[in-house]
């Protein structure tokens, strides 16, 4: 086994929610936020990042320690009423991620090899990926899925690191959106792509995924703890630098509302940049990051549903991984990828917010969930430490406030 793959086997789960969240919600959300924007909210990115890391460390801690899932923990704690609760959330924020990760996908094949009419052929596109990540994930496995995941995020995380560097021009006001919190006078459009932008970058829900996966690559004991915080601060130090080089190129491109804008204005940008290389590059990583979410998304989803029917149904055992041949699993992928297939004629933009802000609305739920099953559930060694603590206060308070804000 080579280095790399021995590296890979550490820190894979943790690329994998990279690949999976960066695809959806970073380069099209980061995109439109630093075009509308601009540099001003890098610091969203990074505090984005780092809510993420804190919350999956926190559901991994749990389940180390428990043997049992997050959900099955909320099940056990609160009853079954708050999991049906949580799974009419679900099947709302399916509905977006699944039309939002379809129409990207349509729009970026659009890009490369346009065959007739924009929308129709975007609309073709998308079902075609769909369908085909139905394939890879029911007759691929997922050792399959992992090593396609590796090449998709080693790829386009170079291309959008290297396009971001040769665009940036103003470095002080890059230092300073990192490191200086504000949100330009825009009114509630600001605070609601600040919001979106923090609850894309690494994804919202797809932060439960981690937990399956990490089963996958049999991870069952409380001693795999330091390794998965490795991969987790791993996974978020790729998902930051990438959300930070997708709102440093959106601010370069000033990228039109259309989902099919902004793969070929920011194509254009970096043609006269790079010339026709740079172009193909852009084009065909752009391509692989959303492709990558729409097969992480595709694969990992279908796991929280059939983990929760498992308990709805009565199962309570501690410790017993999906079986992604059951009905639940499958019944679900395929609904999932086909159903929402009907939103591919709504503006991707909108799509794309929507969903980034219905995603953000869950992590203030993760976070009191946190709180509460993290403070008490475990033993004293495993709670939540005092700066645990005021993270998660913290993301709790500033979700609520700007909901608050955009609301009223």
């Amino acid at each position: 086994m080579s280095r790399a793959s021995r590296l890979f086997l550490i820190f894979g789960p943790g690329l994998l929610v990279a690949a999976t969240g960066v695809g959806a919600g970073d380069l099209a959300t980061a995109s439109f936020a630093g075009a509308k924007l601009g540099m001003s909210v890098l610091w969203a990115v990074l505090w984005g990042a780092g809510i993420k890391f804190v919350l999956s460390e926190g559901l991994t801690r749990f389940q180390l320690v428990t043997g049992r899932t997050l959900l099955e923990g909320v099940a056990r704690q609160w009853g079954r009423p708050l999991l049906v609760v949580f799974l009419v959330y679900f099947l709302a924020w399916s509905f977006l991620v699944s039309t939002a990760l379809m129409s990207g996908c349509g729009a970026a094949a659009l890009a490369i090899l346009p065959l007739g009419e924009p929308t129709t052929d975007k609309i073709i596109y998308g079902i075609v990926h769909s369908i085909l990540g139905v394939f890879l994930v029911r007759f691929g496995g997922y050792r399959l899925f992992e090593k396609l995941m590796r090449f998709c995020i080693a790829f386009m995380f170079v291309v959008v690191m290297v396009t971001a560097v040769l665009l940036l021009k103003d470095i002080p006001a890059f230092l300073q959106g990192l490191f200086i919190p504000t949100i330009p006078a825009t009114g509630s459009d600001g605070v609601q792509w600040t919001v979106a932008l923090m609850g894309g970058v690494g994804g919202t829900v797809t932060i439960l995924c981690y937990g399956y996966w990490i089963r996958e690559e049999r991870r069952e004991k409380v001693e795999d703890l330091g390794v998965c915080r490795i991969d987790l601060l791993v996974g978020y130090l790729v998902t930051a630098l990438f959300g930070v080089a997708m709102v440093v190129i959106g601010t370069a491109a000033k990228v039109e509302g259309r989902g099919v804008g902004l793969i070929v204005t920011l194509a254009g940008v970096l043609e006269e940049e790079l010339g026709t290389v740079g172009k193909w590059a852009f084009l065909l990583g752009a391509w692989g990051a959303i492709a990558s979410s729409l097969l992480g998304v595709w694969q990992s989803v279908p796991y929280l549903f059939a983990d929760i029917w498992r308990f709805l149904q009565g199962g309570e055992k501690a410790n017993v991984a999906v079986d992604t041949n059951s009905r639940p699993y499958r019944y679900y992928l395929y609904g999932f990828a086909t159903i929402p297939a009907v939103g591919l004629w709504i503006g991707f933009v909108h799509v794309q917010k929507l969903y980034a802000i219905l995603g953000a609305m869950f992590l203030p739920l993760l976070s009191i969930v946190l709180l509460l099953l993290n403070g008490r559930s475990l033993g004293k060694a495993y709670r939540n430490r005092p700066l645990t603590v005021v993270v998660l206060g913290l993301t709790l308070c500033f979700f609520l406030l700007s909901f608050w804000f955009v609301v009223s």
